[in-house]
């Protein structure tokens, strides 16, 4: 496994060392943690955007909201 190097606010730092020793893990441990939950919420986002159909239609839709064009409500929605 490769490495990186993580900048991280000397305050924050000093805070996550605390939770680190108290949760007896270490630093490295914890933001592996954080980065899989981080990857894990945006997994949906990830996969509709490798679908070009539903990047063209997100498009789409940005442009009519710029334009104003009057969306429908949710009662006008095909289930």
């Amino acid at each position: 496994m490769s490495t990186a190097t993580v900048r991280i606010p000397e305050d924050k730092r000093d805070t996550l060392k605390i939770i680190a020793s108290i949760e007896k893990k270490e630093i490295k441990e914890i933001l592996s943690e954080l980065i899989d939950e981080y990857i894990e919420r945006h997994k949906e986002t990830l996969d509709l955007l490798s679908r070009p159909e539903w990047v063209e239609l997100i498009k789409k839709g940005k442009e009519e909201v710029v334009k104003g064009v009057k969306g429908k409500t949710l009662n006008e929605l095909e289930d």
